[in-house]
């Protein structure tokens, strides 16, 4: 049998992951050592004995053979979290395209240990009598500090450090003194820092109605399997899903195993730990990017010792150290936010049913509008699905108006509002009903062109144009360039030059020019830049404290404001003219989600959709809550063009300071991949300019590639992976893998 090495690190709690020591492995623990297990090695020049993990494991030594130590055996206590995370990390780097390293600061992310925060008390060690001897011992010889902090040790014991010093005037000194004198002792205890700001509430649990419990009868069946599959529940907008949720996350709970709950934006997390605090209690916490590096610290701590039970939030929250996890609950499953652009490039769905395989936890997925890869899998068998027809209580769904903005113009509306919507919009504020107004945009008033010549105000930096905002200032979104706002043209000198398209701010403008009497709140990437601004705006209009709520995707995704009987839908086909063979389907979701945030409560719900595609099947489809319908047309497009999910794609992206350097490069991995697999059936495009060809003076380029069988699409990957490696002249490029596009 041939030499075998393993990479391991030594500590993973802090940031030294790229810091690896090698080991050989014996012969007699070749079958043993894999990647992930906790092995123990000897470490240092006195070789003290110490843990760590294998996160390689490779047939080329680093250092000469003979002057390696060897591991000394795998850790016996069972099969740590920590393991089973970086198990989780190489499947990652292996099928996704990026280093273990890279990987591994995915999975791990807590990346320094961040300082304890305790509790100090003040308690009474000596005995009462002593203690009252001592204390007029005090007065007597006027010792005054002492004499008074004694005094309220003997009325107040344990008291806290802060009451000490703030109340009774003790000095550290004075404390520490009667420390010495074996008067008192300073205790401390741990204070966990919790981002939840819920106290104690009773439980609430609502009955599920026929469909509900069927549905839960369901993949409880599914669960006793011997192999359980995945499970799609997809349920109309306000069907319940929910309440589905959670009675299963009671029964996995009642088995003493842990729960994440993954939900597309950090928007949705205020509202959702609500509804499951209301219900669970304090065993709930969650975890996202806005929380301090404390808090995230602590709530892995947590999580880790198996102190909460369920965690809540978005993609990042999958890799939450539970102990014993039982189940990944995807909610919105469809959603694009769940996909990583940063390498690796993981989609979360499709990790959380990796882990779940490894550590035996069950996945539900659901949404009113399953991604269509996920909606294949239910109808082939690989995904258990099911199905929710009706809303919650058997409410009605919207009534959907469509507007065709053409004919508006014709009729000499030139405003942002159709007048169908002005006209339901003054009927809801009259009736003190609440209205959402969604824009798939940000910013005042979009991009600056002149009318004259055409010319467009862009990034130089970037290749994407300026944004115009209301501080009279135009702004890059990718990088943060910023000029003054330009009065005639900078290429024929023209005066007329202007924004064209409504942002968010115009349109709650508008809303208070049309509707004085409206209290309306914007919700944006520009009002939510703060740590709790999303949690104080939902809560604001929850409690009624505003009549219109104006804003981007956020506000379409999984609220539930029961009030809310109106939603206008401004630019419903902007999304439609993307370059991307998504765009039909991301319609479709977007509209679709944002009609269903109406009529959730008693009232009946209306949609005001206004667009200059009426005819659009995604348009339509959306219009109609017809999931079925969509699917067919947009599933015999994908099959027509070989799109996922009828084949597979994946993408070679390249960036590099240099244009022509770029494009040479990935010509060269074109036709290295032409040479390493000349079958005609594997399609390939570019190399090309990406739809955003230029960010922070870094060139983009793509090379996509189309096959039948995802696999075939890995190998070739693996192998560019190692000509990339060996050849030099790719050291000025990053070259990132995308699967998932």
């Amino acid at each position: 049998m041939s030499r075998l090495y393993a990479d391991i690190i030594v500590d993973i709690s802090q940031e030294k992951l790229d810091r690896t020591f090698q080991y050989e492995i014996p012969e007699h623990l070749q079958d043993h050592i894999q990647i992930g297990t906790k092995v123990r090695v000897p470490f240092g020049n006195g070789s003290r004995e110490i843990t760590g993990y294998v996160i390689d494991i490779t047939r080329q030594p680093k250092v000469e053979a003979a002057r390696m130590k060897q591991i000394l055996g795998p850790e016996s206590q069972g099969i740590p979290i920590e393991s089973r995370l970086i198990s989780l990390a190489a499947w990652i780097a292996k099928n996704y395209g990026s280093t273990m390293n890279q990987a591994l600061k995915t999975v791990l992310p807590v990346k320094e240990k961040k300082k304890k925060q305790e509790k100090k008390f003040l308690v009474l060690k000596a005995s009462k009598e002593n203690a009252q001897q001592f204390l007029e011992a005090c007065e007597q010889r006027h010792f005054k500090a002492k004499a008074r902090l004694m005094r309220g040790i003997l009325e107040q014991s344990p008291m806290p450090y802060e009451q000490a010093v703030n109340v009774w005037k003790a000095a550290p000194s004075v404390i520490h003194g009667l420390e010495e004198k074996g008067m008192i002792l300073v205790e401390s205890e741990r204070v966990w820092r919790n981002p939840v700001h819920t106290g104690q509430r009773e439980s609430i649990k609502k009955e599920l109605n026929a469909c509900q419990q069927e549905a839960v009868k369901k993949i409880l069946e599914e669960w006793n399997k011997e192999k359980p599959r995945p499970t799609l529940l997809y349920g109309v907008t306000g069907s319940g899903k929910t309440e589905v949720y959670m009675e299963l996350i009671e029964t996995v709970l009642a088995k003493g195993r842990q729960v994440i709950v993954l939900i597309p934006e950090i928007a949705l997390t205020y509202q959702t730990v609500e509804r499951f605090s209301q219900r669970f209690g304090q065993g709930v916490s969650f975890m996202h990017s806005r929380l301090s590096a404390g808090e995230r610290f602590d709530q892995f701590e947590l999580a880790r010792k198996g102190e909460i039970s369920i965690v809540v939030g978005p993609r990042s929250a999958l890799f939450t150290p539970f102990p014993n996890l039982g189940l990944i609950v995807i909610d919105e499953e469809h959603e694009s936010s769940y996909k990583s652009e940063k390498t690796p490039c993981y989609h979360a769905r499709e990790v959380a049913v990796r882990r779940g395989q490894v550590e035996n936890a069950r996945i539900v997925m659901g949404s009113a509008t399953p991604s269509l890869e996920s909606y294949e899998k239910g109808k082939n068998g690989s995904y258990q699905l099911l199905t929710l027809e009706r809303r919650y209580e058997n409410r009605a769904l919207p009534k959907v108006y469509t507007v065709d903005l053409k004919e508006e113009l014709k009729a000499g509306n030139r405003s942002i509002f159709s007048t169908l919507l002005q006209e339901k919009i003054k009927d809801r504020l009259e009736k003190r009903e609440q209205v959402i107004l969604f824009l798939n945009r940000r910013g005042y008033t979009g991009f600056v062109s002149c009318r004259s010549c055409g010319h467009v105000m862009k990034c130089p930096h970037c290749d994407v144009s300026l944004t115009s905002h209301r501080n009279g200032k135009l702004i890059c979104h990718y990088c943060g360039y910023t000029i003054p706002d330009v009065q005639k043209c900078p290429s024929c000198c023209s005066p007329f030059i202007g924004g064209f398209k409504a942002g968010t701010q115009q349109i709650e403008e508008m809303v208070y020019r049309l509707f004085p009497q409206a209290r309306v709140l914007r919700m944006d990437a520009d009002t939510t830049r703060k740590k709790d601004d999303h949690e104080k705006i939902l809560a604001a209009f929850a409690r009624k404290e505003a009549d219109v709520l104006v804003g981007t995707q956020m506000i379409i995704k999984g609220h539930d404001f029961p009030d809310v009987t109106l939603v206008g839908v401004l630019a419903a086909d902007l999304s439609l003219n993307g370059e991307d063979f998504r765009a039909g389907e991301r319609t479709f979701q977007i509209l679709t989600q944002a009609v269903g945030r109406a009529g959730r409560g008693k009232k009946p719900g209306e949609a005001v959709i206004q667009t200059y595609q009426p005819e659009h099947y995604s348009i339509r489809a959306s219009a109609e809550q017809d999931y079925p319908g969509f699917y067919r047309e947009e599933i015999a497009y994908r099959m027509l063009m070989g799109y996922p999910p009828t084949r597979a794609m994946a993408a070679v992206r390249g960036a590099c300071a240099d244009e022509n350097l770029l494009y040479q490069g990935l010509s060269y991995c074109k036709k290295y991949i032409e040479k390493i697999y000349p079958g005609e059936d594997l399609i390939l495009i570019g190399p090309a300019p990406e739809s955003v060809a230029k960010v922070q003076d870094m060139y983009k380029m793509v090379i996509y590639m189309r096959h039948q069988n995802r696999r075939t699409l890995v190998q070739i990957k693996d192998c560019l992976e190692r000509y990339i490696a060996v050849n030099k002249g790719f050291d000025k490029m990053f070259i990132q893998f995308d699967f998932n596009i």
